[in-house]
């Protein structure tokens, strides 16, 4: 079923949002150009720094996806892009942005992974979180917007308390520090920052069932605006635990009010899948589930 992007009622919600967005959140950006932070990962001839490096283009096609990654890691902290996804068909690609520890199998990890679509589906983007190699934490929103008609910020808001996904200063998913209640939280591995585009036809539309249409080859995905602000390590060994770094101020210990209403927005009408809520893999609910906002 084709699901409207946009209603009267949506239209002027997310227009509000952007205006208290606006408002409301401090000035803390400081865009960098891409050879200033990261570093291609793989398939160098399918990436294009473009605008004197202030953007740069991701190609897939037949022979090859392409990936990028920070130079270094981080504990702790703010990072964010803005993206413009592959328009039309894109059914079967994943674009994603991500955190990881490169661990292996006790790996923490925070994802966001834009999922593929056919033309006039709307744009779904998957949020996970890996926290001590224990993951199948997957959440799924359809975006309010068409994310490939221009740019728009996607970030990760992590501190000791919990950890926020932002799509326009807007959050879609909380994941808060339950360590109380024994489940495992990010607290002690930095990650480096990752982003790639690639082949998913398996898994990344309708489950598998929709595949890539090669005949629209190749897509491409862009990427600006790259702004990292944390704790590197290795680096100042009191930075991951200093209570006066901005991302722990009380202002960041839980959602603003005006952030908590537009969370709760999305929740209820965009939300398209949440583990929390499928009995089939989970007939307890997860701990952590019933933490809330």
């Amino acid at each position: 079923m084709v699901v409207s992007l946009f209603s009267s009622r949506n239209v002027f919600f997310t227009i509000s949002l952007c205006l208290f967005a606006a408002l409301y959140r401090p000035v803390l950006s400081r865009p960098a150009k891409f050879e200033d932070d990261f570093r291609i990962a793989w398939s160098d001839t399918h990436i294009t720094q473009i605008d004197g490096g202030r953007a740069i283009q991701l190609k897939l096609d037949p022979s090859s996806g392409c990936g990028f990654a920070s130079k270094k890691q981080y504990l702790f902290g703010r990072v964010s892009m803005k993206i413009k996804l592959i328009p039309g068909d894109s059914a079967g690609t994943v674009a994603a942005f991500y955190m990881n520890s490169d661990t292996n199998s006790v790996r923490d990890e925070l994802d966001f992974e834009f999922l593929g679509n056919r033309s006039g589906q709307p744009y779904t983007v998957q949020t996970n979180v890996f926290a001590h190699g224990k993951g199948d934490r997957e959440q799924r929103v359809n975006l309010w917007f068409d994310p490939s008609r221009d740019f728009h910020e996607y970030a990760i808001s992590w501190n000791h308390l919990r950890i926020v996904f932002y799509v326009d200063n807007v959050p879609i998913r909380v994941y808060k520090n339950n360590e109380a209640r024994k489940v495992p939280y990010p607290r002690f591995q930095p990650m480096g920052i990752y982003s790639t585009l690639w082949e998913a036809d398996d898994w990344a539309t309708r489950g598998g069932i929709e595949k890539i249409n090669w005949s629209g080859a190749p897509f491409y995905a862009y990427y600006k605006d790259f702004d990292i602000e944390g704790c590197p390590v290795p680096g100042p060994t009191y930075c991951p635990n200093n209570p006066k770094n901005w991302w722990e101020g009380s202002a960041y210990h839980q959602l603003s009010p005006v952030e908590a209403r537009s969370y709760r927005w999305v929740r209820v009408n965009h939300m398209v899948y949440d583990y929390c809520t499928d009995k089939s893999r989970f007939p307890v609910p997860p701990p952590e589930c019933s933490a809330g906002i």
